[in-house]
């Protein structure tokens, strides 16, 4: 059983696989990553970003465990892969490697993701604000977090933004002189499970933006709008909101994943 049976035994809800009988679903994964893995990450890059004035937030002692995976199917060349160290199910604090493969099979990029804010987009004109329906929003050429929309979470506010009100990202994606791109679309699959008897699938928006930090490096924010389809193979369990997740690059030497 294999990725393309994962993503049909979420969408149809299929009977549930039971006990050490039940095939694995997460196998064939870049770096060798499964459900369970055990992950050693230098955090010498996260310590400088973070100084810099990141809006990451660092692992905590028991970040070292994947306890999820997803697949983004994209309209892109490659392969986009989640390895999450915490679902954020029950705090909306998501934490996980995202990592690239490009269509050669080699993992030419990986970043440290940190889940930074979730937000609803209650009216109509928001939904298209965020899906990038209007022709704005969503894959505009460049996105201003505000000082203002971070007080309350535990961060050092005069660290990240100095004297200014707002840091600026740009869009890493298209033209950069371009002012709208349309966000790119797909699906995300997470299994949650080793046999894929739990997991979620949903439809995306997806772009990503990014910054140079003080002293050099780069900090990402991805922007991605969320629709849920199915929960555990449940479709009555549907909902939308909007992730704001911040990333740091990470060299593949500085992982180990076992």
């Amino acid at each position: 059983m294999g990725w393309s049976d994962g993503y049909n035994y979420l969408r149809n809800g299929a009977a549930r696989l039971a006990g050490n009988e039940a095939p694995r679903t997460d196998g064939d994964l870049p770096l060798g990553a499964r459900i369970g893995s055990v992950v050693g990450l230098q955090q010498s890059p996260l310590l400088r970003a973070a100084g810099a004035g990141s809006l990451i937030t660092l692992p905590d002692a028991n970040d070292t465990r994947v306890v999820a995976v997803s697949q983004l199917r994209l309209k892109q060349s490659g392969g986009l892969y989640r390895y999450y160290l915490d679902t954020g199910d029950n705090d909306d604090k998501e934490k996980f490697l995202q990592v690239y493969q490009n269509a050669r099979g080699e993992v030419s990029e990986i970043l440290y993701c940190t889940q930074l804010a979730r937000v609803i987009p209650e009216t109509a004109a928001d939904q298209d604000a965020y899906t990038g329906q209007s022709g704005a929003g969503l894959g505009d050429r460049s996105y201003t977090l505000w000082r203002e929309q971070l007080t309350g979470l535990d961060l050092d506010l005069d660290l990240i933004f100095g004297d200014s009100d707002g840091v600026d990202y740009w869009r890493d994606a298209g033209d950069p002189e371009t002012p709208f791109m349309p966000p790119f679309t797909g699906t995300e699959v997470r299994l949650d499970d080793a046999s894929g008897g739990t997991g979620l699938r949903q439809d995306l928006y997806f772009m990503p933006y990014v910054r140079e930090l003080r002293g050099g490096g780069h900090e990402y924010l991805l922007i991605t709008t969320e629709i849920i389809h199915s929960v555990n193979g449940d479709a009555s369990k549907r909902g939308i909101h909007v992730d704001f997740v911040i990333g740091i690059p990470v060299e593949q030497q500085r992982i180990v994943i076992q």
